[in-house]
């Protein structure tokens, strides 16, 4: 993501060929009832992939519709060059981010030095707050590198559906240098959002940029990557993000800050 997932090594592909999963059901239906049985805790786990998916996105829903009862739009945006990211637990990457209301060279020209940003840091996405700028805007290109890939700009993103299994991939972000922990995220995702004319669109993202989206758009909801964590795997960041707490309360001893829980 960033700036805010580090760009992961080639992993294989894994995939169950149709023909093999088909006859393996066929059998087991014309089976006895008791070689019918192994096949229990296979649909438990659809059962229970697919609650875990209704369940996240219910809350990443209720989320969105407190944030925008009270969100302001931004009609004259402001920023200052040259941008720099903003590492935890810095109160903006916490702090309500306005949606963007006014289409313009400024709005250009922010999205264009984040992408620079991002690409100086080694990243593959950047949400607006990560470089101080609370405004609901996300950049981000799969391959990391400037002039290949597709480069990815929204503005006032909304999260559509959820589909995929949920499956753990390593993180990283450009906010929490050198920490890296696995995170759980749906396969899938369907958005709308605008372009930087305004114009709005529907994308539908699957695998790694779709995990990609999810991790910049946490971050327009003032959420980070160890708050979807599950406890044994935040216990085993915890101390480091400790360390990040107290060095940026040494260099601002009168910040109000959200430590790690």
């Amino acid at each position: 993501m960033a700036a805010v997932l580090a760009r992961p090594a080639p992993v294989a592909a894994l995939a169950r060929p149709l023909s093999r999963c088909s006859s393996k059901l066929a059998a087991a239906w014309t089976a006895p009832w008791p070689q019918r049985r192994p096949q229990a805790p296979e649909r438990d786990a659809r059962v229970a992939a697919r609650n875990r998916l209704a369940e996240l996105l219910q809350d990443m829903r209720k989320e969105e519709t407190e944030e925008e009862l009270n969100v302001p739009v931004v009609t004259n945006l402001e920023w200052q060059s040259p941008l720099s990211v903003v590492r935890y637990p810095d109160p903006r990457l916490r702090a309500q981010n306005a949606r963007i209301g006014a289409f313009d060279d400024t709005l250009r020209r922010l999205a264009e030095e984040m992408f620079e940003v991002m690409y100086q840091d080694d990243g593959v996405g950047l949400a607006a707050p990560q470089v101080g700028v609370n405004v609901r805007l996300m950049v981000f290109n799969e391959s990391g590198v400037k002039g290949k890939g597709e480069e990815i700009v929204l503005v006032n993103p909304q999260l559509l559906s959820l589909s995929g299994n949920p499956k753990l991939f390593e993180e990283g972000c450009l906010s929490f240098p050198n920490i890296y922990a696995d995170v759980e995220r749906p396969a899938r995702v369907r958005v709308k959002a605008q372009d930087l004319k305004g114009k709005t669109f529907t994308l539908s993202l699957n695998g790694f940029v779709a995990r990609i989206f999810q991790h910049e758009y946490d971050h327009l909801d003032g959420k980070l990557f160890h708050d979807r964590m599950a406890p044994p795997v935040l216990d085993s960041i915890r101390q480091q993000l400790v360390e990040l707490e107290e060095e940026y309360l040494r260099e601002h001893p009168d910040a109000q800050i959200q430590r790690v829980q």
